[in-house]
């Protein structure tokens, strides 16, 4: 599959040169911010571990740990995501989530709804290798609820594949009845059924629920359920219609009203740039009044800027 990102391998590497460019630019009095985000937003992340080993072999330095010392603030925070493993970013960001004072149910929901299967598996290794623990225990001890059980859903990585012909009325029916149908709200249903169907196939029951209740299946959500399960289910409607979409209405937010949700717009730049960056800019010229590129542009400042608006890769009048 060709990457939509919009961060691309660049095509003469050499790790070395990188490595020492990177060098000059935090030696001596003063850092070259510049030099750095113009280097690491043109390189992939493959590429940047590259240039991290060569660091070290040609200077006895962790490259990370020298850029954390020589950048401040929200520059830094983005830079040491570009230089972090996309697995190993998804795990670090979910202990954050949980392991930090109170949890931080929107990371949760946004990096469980949104990645694979093959994804999520990974996420679990990587997590009980780095930690020594149990990524769904920690979930489970965290949360609480059907929004809990719905997580635990996400994590088994067990979702159907392909459409189930036979059953499409059927679950449009039983969430029908789950919700619309009946005083109070059956969550259990919504959360199995939800969880374990592949997008493909929820993209049917969708219509077809459509069709029974006369309501799109985010707007019975919206009225049957509240708090976090109720943005975690929204959250795998949208990822089942379109990821893409998804990603563009969530930096949309973060950046929309007074002040920046700067960890989710860093969060999702870093984590989309090198897989479907390109279809994130096009979905969210599409929903919204203006386009990435002008909403960073008028929303961020500095080096910070920059470097975001190299990762978004271009406007889109």
């Amino acid at each position: 599959m060709a990457s939509r990102g919009t961060v691309k391998p660049s095509l003469n590497f050499n790790a070395t040169s990188d490595a020492e460019t990177l060098y000059k630019a935090m030696k001596g009095i003063g850092t070259n911010e510049d030099a750095i985000l113009q280097l690491l937003t043109a390189r992939s992340n493959a590429q940047r571990q590259d240039i991290m080993k060569a660091y070290k072999t040609l200077f006895g330095k962790d490259l990370t740990d020298n850029l954390k010392s020589e950048l401040g603030g929200k520059f830094e925070t983005l830079i040491v995501g570009l230089m972090t493993p996309p697995i190993a970013y998804d795990m670090t960001s979910l202990r954050n989530a949980i392991k930090g004072a109170g949890t931080d149910e929107k990371v949760l929901v946004e990096i469980l709804a949104s990645r694979t299967p093959e994804q999520v598996k990974e996420i679990i290794a990587a997590y009980r290798k780095e930690y020594d623990d149990n990524l769904e225990e920690d979930v489970s001890g965290d949360t609480s609820g059907h929004f809990k059980r719905l997580l635990v859903i996400l994590l088994q990585a067990n979702k159907q594949t392909g459409v189930q012909q036979g059953n499409i009325e059927s679950d449009a029916q039983a969430l029908f009845k789950a919700g619309e149908e009946k005083f109070g709200t059956d969550e259990q249903l919504f959360v199995t059924i939800l969880g374990n169907r592949s997008a493909e196939h929820l993209r049917q029951v969708f219509d077809a629920y459509m069709k029974i209740s006369g309501y799109e299946m985010e707007e019975s959500i919206k009225k049957e359920t509240s708090g976090g399960l109720r943005e975690l289910l929204l959250a795998v409607v949208k990822c089942a219609r379109s990821v893409p979409a998804y990603f563009a209405e969530t930096l949309y937010y973060s950046m929309k009203g007074a002040g920046t949700d700067d960890n989710t717009l860093i969060r999702v730049m870093v984590s989309r740039s090198e897989v479907d960056m390109l279809d994130i800019r096009t979905e969210f010229r599409r929903m919204f009044p203006c386009s990435l590129f002008s909403m960073i542009k008028g929303d961020t400042g500095g080096d910070f800027r920059k470097a975001l608006l190299l990762l978004c890769g271009g406007d889109d009048a």
